[in-house]
């Protein structure tokens, strides 16, 4: 852990990792090494770390030490014909000397190099082993007869000198060469491979789709399966050689496998080509998104997985929000928005207009009975039934197409924002004279009621956010966020990202849980926060730090920029030709038959969680979700001359358990609760629970979900979470806000365990039907 190697195009820098103390300027370059022909492909360490071995796209390896060694020149190991993919050192047995044996490298057509290596210096102590012999037998002679303490021969104090010896000062005396050579036959090139040291073995993924699990040396094939029709980009597998995790980029998909019983333990596939949109559960559990491929997904947010997939629209899918806890409305650009049930996983309606058009936003009336959908061209609002699915009535008036829609929360209000530079409000019940334009100056590209209803937020592409009084249309402020959002410099940009800032605006904005902040994101790798009533930014978030992406650098590089644009050479997909053509105005993703195209940094969609402790967005990169509930930290409270660590245990010793936990909680130490947890007896729980006061409940029930991630005792805790709600139930229910926060890391923490219970018992559900009979037939034996 004191180095840590990097590849640099040619080159492999090795650095000084920084420690636990904090200091000033931490890393620090301790060598660069040269010699591979093309780019560095992979990096391996020797078991002792003293020696680095790296791969690259010219078809060779090469060996270096990490700090010089006299005589020493570093090898270059030449056996293959195309780039090598992987390179891996074979383990060291136990009770050797060890010296590097062997080295495994893979190259992308698919052969295998096994190099020996032999010492020089073996063979010289072959032909000296009976001369050592003798004199060591002479030695033990005379300090035996001759009384001398000193019982070890001179041989041996150097044989105990040599075994100190790293790996890297014995390579001088090395010679390597191939031992044997072996290939896997598949019609595909390697693209991933991954090697198991203390199991000896080697995971292969192809560009088909296909895998293969093999075992060194003798590259006897154990498995060979297939993923999917899509290139594998990365494999991996876990210390003990049981778990091979698998990535295929392409399709989003994410693949953890146990081989030995030949069952998924992860399995999970994002949407093709990216998130478009998204929208909470109104509990804010689950997290519903649309995607380029046209299917739906539902999420869970605290455990991060998917757990369903719904595929019914032929096209992208634009907007999707939830009419209640247990339906799903998606629009998509294939003319129609469709309803989805969370109970059956279905789609059960579909709504569909006169004349095809495209959706691009849509919108559900609070009650859940009336859906609104807005359209590219013509520029109309359509509005439906969601029992009946009948058409019922179509808004026009705009210019422009619809870029928003918006209900209000207590009114049959709907806000319609275009490209027109306007904003109408429509009464959908009264109908009664034409709708209420709010004007801008430019082009309104979103919009959000405040949760009270009291309050209308727009956005346009200059960049300002615009609050308006919903009563009396009248505007309150302005917000500009041009330059909170400024920053990125895209590859095909003619001038710097100071000077670009026309082209950065919100295109999602939505309101927080009490209404005071405006969470706003849109065409730049930021995401902000603004406080309503002062106007201020209050916080901004950099969605991405990949520099793959187009946007996240501020400043290029001057040596790949010329007088006609970017001379950047790196080509993603071929090494034959790249195509520096610049995207089309407007397209948000890249020609799929380029030979090369660069992913944007932007947000797509923002919003807030119910609960007002999160809120998430979706960007190029995927899902992503911030949150308020982070570890916790020392917070003391009521903190008397009394409340000490020692009276904590002074009350465990005298058995007064209420007060110790009351007195621990104060103190707000997490080893102090759990041990006055654990001390607690069973029976006792009910009497201590009831002692917790309702300023307590919070902390103690953070605690406790903090403690059954890890803790063995899950029925004596789970007996404890019952307690507590049965105890203070009415209050928290009361109080929902306060205690929100803390219920939710307690239902975490247990469903996890139900999940793994539950799987545990399904796979072993007759034998515990067995074992039941059995101590039945027990019981009757012994009545």
């Amino acid at each position: 852990g004191l180095y840590f190697a990097v590849s640099y195009g040619k080159h492999v820098q090795v650095w000084h990792a920084p420690g636990l103390r904090r200091e000033f300027s931490p890393f620090v370059l301790h060598r660069t090494y040269t010699g591979l022909g093309d780019a560095v492909i992979s990096i391996q360490w020797s078991p002792d770390s003293s020696v680095i071995m790296a791969s690259s796209k010219s078809g060779i390896v090469r060996i270096w030490t990490i700090h010089s060694v006299d005589d020493y020149v570093p090898f270059t190991l030449s056996g293959h014909k195309t780039s090598v993919v992987g390179t891996y050192f074979e383990k060291i047995a136990p009770g050797g000397d060890g010296r590097l044996r062997k080295v495994y490298s893979v190259s992308s057509d698919g052969a295998v190099v096994t190099w020996t290596c032999s010492y020089s210096d073996e063979s010289e102590d072959d032909k000296n082993n009976s001369r050592n012999s003798f004199n060591e037998s002479s030695d033990a002679a005379v300090n035996f007869f001759g009384g001398s303490s000193n019982t070890f021969s001179s041989s041996s104090k150097g044989t105990s000198k040599s075994n100190d010896k790293s790996q890297a000062e014995y390579l001088p005396n090395a010679t390597w060469t191939v031992s044997s050579r072996h290939y896997f036959h598949q019609d595909s090139d390697v693209t991933a491979t991954s090697f198991s040291t203390s199991q000896n073995l080697l995971i292969v993924g192809f560009a088909s789709g296909l895998f293969g699990l093999y075992e060194l040396p003798s590259m006897s094939n154990i498995h060979t399966l297939s993923l999917s029709n899509q290139v594998i980009r990365t494999v991996a597998i876990n210390n003990s050689g049981e778990w091979l995790a698998f990535g295929c980029p392409s399709t989003q998909q994410l693949l953890v496998w146990e081989w030995r019983s030949e069952t998924y333990i992860i399995k999970q596939r994002g949407h093709s080509y990216g998130m478009r949109c998204m929208t909470y559960s109104p509990d804010g559990i689950v997290v519903a998104t649309g995607g380029e491929d046209g299917s739906l997904k539902l999420w869970n947010t605290s455990s991060g997985f998917c757990y369903c997939t719904l595929k019914s629209h032929t096209a992208p899918v634009t907007a999707c929000v939830f009419s209640n806890s247990s339906v799903v409305i998606t629009s998509s650009l294939d003319g129609t928005v469709r309803a989805h049930d969370l109970h059956r996983y279905r789609n059960f309606k579909t709504y569909t207009t006169p004349s095809p058009c495209q959706f691009t936003t849509l919108a559900v009336d609070p009650a859940g009975e009336v859906i609104v959908a807005g359209t590219m061209d013509p520029f109309h609002v359509y509005c439906w039934n969601v029992q009946t699915a009948k058409l019922l009535d179509i808004l026009t008036g705009h210019l422009g197409p619809i870029s928003g829609l918006s209900f209000h929360p207590t009114r049959g209000t709907l806000a319609s924002a275009s490209w027109d530079g306007t904003l109408k409000i429509w009464d959908l019940y009264k109908r009664e004279g034409e709708p209420e334009n709010l004007k801008h100056a430019q082009d309104v590209v979103c919009c959000a009621f405040r949760p009270d209803g009291g309050q209308l937020c727009t956005g346009t592409i200059g960049g300002l956010l615009s609050i308006w009084n919903v009563d009396d249309g009248r505007l309150i402020c302005e917000i500009d966020g041009k330059r909170d959002i400024a920053g990125g410099r895209k590859i095909n940009d003619r001038m710097t990202s100071d000077n670009n800032a026309s082209s950065r605006y919100f295109t999602s904005v939505s309101y927080s849980a009490d209404g005071s902040c405006i969470l706003a994101g849109g065409n730049s790798k930021y995401i902000c926060i603004y406080e309503v009533s002062q106007q201020i930014l209050v916080k901004k978030f950099q969605v991405s730090f990949n520099r793959s992406l187009d946007g996240v650098l501020d400043e290029l590089n001057s040596k790949n920029l010329a007088d006609g644009g970017p001379i950047d050479t790196n080509d993603y997909n071929s090494a034959d030709e790249a195509d520096f053509s610049a995207n089309l105005p407007g397209a948000k993703r890249g020609d799929e038959g380029s030979r090369k195209s660069r992913v944007e940094v932007l947000t797509s969609q923002v919003a807030f969680s119910s609960t007002g402790r999160e809120w998430a967005a979706v960007s190029n990169e995927g899902l992503h979700i911030y949150s308020l509930d982070d570890d916790m930290i020392f917070d003391p409270i009521s903190l008397t001359e009394e409340i000490t660590p020692g009276a904590v245990q002074s009350n465990l010793r005298s058995g007064n358990h209420g007060a110790a936990l009351l007195i621990s909680l104060h103190l707000n130490e997490f080893a102090l609760v759990k041990q006055v947890l654990e001390e607690t007896p069973y029976n006792s729980i009910p009497h201590v629970a009831k002692a917790v006061g309702h300023e307590h409940i919070e902390r103690l029930l953070q605690f406790i979900s903090k403690i059954m991630t890890d803790s063995p005792h899950l029925e004596f805790y789970i007996q404890w979470c019952l307690e507590l709600l049965q105890t203070h139930g009415i209050y928290m229910e009361k109080h929902r806000g306060t205690y929100m926060r803390a219920f939710r890391a307690m239902h975490r923490s247990v469903q996890i365990h139900h999940d793994e219970l539950r799987k545990i018992c399904d796979e072993n559900k007759y034998m515990l039907n067995v074992i039941e009979d059995q101590s039945k037939l027990v019981l009757d034996r012994n009545a």
